[in-house]
């Protein structure tokens, strides 16, 4: 099987390229990238002179270049995205371009050059909004609380109305949030790492009480590679492993595995839009797939600790003034 990767130098993408050439020896990837801000060339140095790996640079919006690629391929895992919430309600458009402009153009190419072409679609669990209660199944309608989520959302619509009208063998996977290895300092945990571990104070959105799912990345890849491998067209998997805890919860977590004092600790106004809870029913691909998460919370938490510790010339580029001397929300203060 042949299988064209979008976005394969971010941190999920280069995880999941990773995972596919060890668990699928006939696979071969071709993992086209635009090298954007998500995106490192070091994450996948490791695989540069594997046979079975092809890197093009490029941008999903041109549909040229997808139009020759999808030709070529069996399959289509598309994981390229703008992800991080705050920098998407500062600049909304950047996020409707690359998401939602840039999962079109993969499925125009499908239609018109290789219809019988698999795809899955990597979503989040962002596109069901809020969940102040209970857990949000395949079958909950979308309610995006910022621009990163309705971008990714109205992805998600366009594929599975191409599946309706077209015929596109094509799923949807919807993940909690993932950590790990290889994830740019913007994010929550690698962004405590370091600044903890430059003593530097941790800033808290709120009161901190927000609460997410999380999920170690490998978990994801093997969860995005089964349903590459035996997901049903018009399928929507989610995909979690039910690891639930406030931010606070997490950043205190970080803190006793590095042995730096809570006095780093400081709380920020809130940013705009931020969702109180999510949390997802995974019930469907475990019933349906076989799938279940194998890594220990605390444990693989700990691993990627110490993953940032051991690789500090990895991030050091990206831990930008941004990163390390942030602004806290001002309202009326976003343009």
């Amino acid at each position: 099987m042949k299988v064209l990767v979008t976005g394969g130098l971010g941190f999920i993408g280069s995880n999941f390229c990773r995972y596919m050439l060890a668990a699928y020896p006939e696979c071969e990837l071709i993992n086209v990238d635009k090298v954007g801000i998500g995106a490192n060339p070091a994450n996948l140095q490791m695989i540069e002179n594997n046979k079975r790996y092809t890197f093009i640079k490029g941008d999903i919006c041109n549909p040229q270049l997808i139009n020759r690629l999808v030709h070529q391929v069996d399959a289509v895992v598309n994981i390229a995205a703008e992800t991080h919430v705050d920098r998407s309600i500062t600049d909304p458009n950047v996020f409707l371009q690359n998401n939602t402009v840039g999962t079109f153009t993969i499925l125009e190419a499908i239609k018109r050059h290789n219809h019988k072409a698999r795809f899955v679609q990597v979503s989040t669990d962002e596109v069901y909004g809020e969940a102040l209660e209970g857990s949000f199944t395949e079958n909950t309608p979308p309610k995006p609380s910022n621009p990163y989520s309705a971008s990714k959302a109205a992805a998600d619509m366009f594929v599975l109305s191409y599946c309706k009208t077209y015929g596109l063998k094509a799923s949807i996977t919807r993940c909690t949030n993932n950590f790990g290895p290889y994830q740019l300092p913007e994010k929550l945990i690698p962004k405590i790492i370091i600044r903890a571990l430059r003593d530097l104070k941790l800033p808290i959105y709120g009161k901190g009480t927000n609460i997410r799912d999380w999920i170690h990345v490998t978990d994801h890849c093997k969860a995005v590679g089964m349903v590459l491998e035996k997901g049903k067209p018009g399928e929507i998997y989610n995909i979690s492993a039910g690891n639930e805890a406030t931010n606070l919860e997490i950043v205190k977590k970080i803190l006793t595995s590095i042995k730096k004092p809570e006095s780093l600790l400081t709380f920020v106004d809130d940013r705009p839009g931020h969702d109180v809870r999510y949390s997802l029913d995974s019930k469907k691909i475990r019933d349906e797939l076989g799938w279940k998460p194998t890594e220990i919370f605390e444990d693989a938490l700990n691993s990627t600790v110490e993953w940032y510790v051991g690789n500090e010339p990895w991030w050091t580029p990206f831990a930008t003034d941004a990163i390390l001397h942030p602004t806290p929300w001002k309202r009326g203060n976003l343009n």
